[in-house]
């Protein structure tokens, strides 16, 4: 069955590196290859510095990769140059909610200026009163007043900010949309109304979501399958399900022993995963299936013995 799902994008062997022959040589994605399908939340978490925000920055070419192929609808666009018509084509399809609701807005523009930048580019609105109609109707998608246009980011909260990048993203109608953390900088009673606001439109409009986290209770609640990723490399890939219920590497034990629990008896009584950090990935490691639809970065006596 999931082998005739449609996949919208495949990333294969991507390699990001930065300040390339130097001593501070970062290898910021070492290798990375998964898909998403077509329709479903792929979700991405890892501790601060694992490489998720660089994955995402690299898929949609705000970054140029150093190596590896970006596949979208089986078109490799990693090659193709940031200020070509091909690119703008591509960044109609593509576009990114940011981390920072504070920071990603241009605090001197209007709401209906930044909403309308994609608009504008790529043509879709022809006059004013067109540009003005679908600027409304998205900020009522994402439960803004319309009337909200004529103001200034600064006169939002976070969670009102957020929305109105979210609505930024929308506007060119994408088919796929990259969520770099856009819960993490949110209170967390906001949180849940803008992960629900996004299955929402995902629903009505068909979308499909990359969806970057460090938060892993968040993430299950949203995503079909989970890919955690630490220093550069996913390190294992499942159904949500599965990662929760069945975790195998020791990273993604670790995480998940983390993770909060609301009640006291129980929290006390819980161990938690210490994962050693000086683990050295070597030639044998390599990202395999170990089980159907579970990937693992592991050696091939480790595949062996998963049962």
């Amino acid at each position: 069955m999931a082998d005739q799902k449609e996949k919208i994008v495949e990333v294969k062997h991507l390699k990001q590196y930065f300040n390339i022959g130097k001593k501070n040589e970062v290898k910021a994605i070492d290798d990375v290859s998964f898909y998403i399908y077509k329709g479903e939340t792929l979700g991405l978490v890892g501790e601060s510095g694992s490489g998720k925000s660089t994955t995402g920055r690299s898929i949609i070419r705000l970054y140029s990769p150093t190596d590896g192929e970006i596949l979208f609808e089986g078109q490799d666009i990693s090659k193709i140059k940031n200020h070509s018509k091909n690119m703008k084509k591509f960044r109609k399809e593509m576009q990114m909610i940011f981390q920072d609701p504070y920071a990603s807005l241009n605090p001197r523009m209007k709401v209906k200026d930044i909403i309308s930048e994609g608009l504008d580019i790529h043509g879709i609105a022809t006059g004013k009163e067109e540009r003005e109609e679908k600027i409304a109707e998205l900020l009522d998608m994402v439960n803004l007043n319309p009337e909200h246009m004529s103001r200034y980011p600064y006169e939002f909260s976070g969670g009102q900010r957020q929305r109105i990048g979210i609505a930024r993203a929308l506007a060119v109608d994408p088919q796929f949309i990259i969520a770099d953390e856009p819960i993490s900088a949110l209170d967390v009673s906001i949180q849940a109304q803008v992960v629900n606001l996004l299955q929402d439109i995902q629903k009505e409009r068909g979308l499909t979501y990359l969806f970057i986290a460090h938060d892993l209770s968040m993430v299950k609640y949203i995503s079909d399958r989970i890919a955690v990723m630490y220093h550069g490399k996913i390190v294992e890939l499942a159904s949500a399900d599965e990662i929760y219920d069945n975790p195998l590497h020791s990273y993604t034990k670790s995480l998940l022993s983390a993770i909060p629990i609301p009640d006291p008896e129980t929290e006390k009584k819980r161990t938690r995963i210490d994962f050693d950090h000086s683990q050295a990935f070597t030639d044998q490691h390599s990202f395999r299936e170990v089980l159907p639809g579970h990937f693992l970065y592991c050696t091939e006596e480790e595949a062996a013995n998963i049962k």
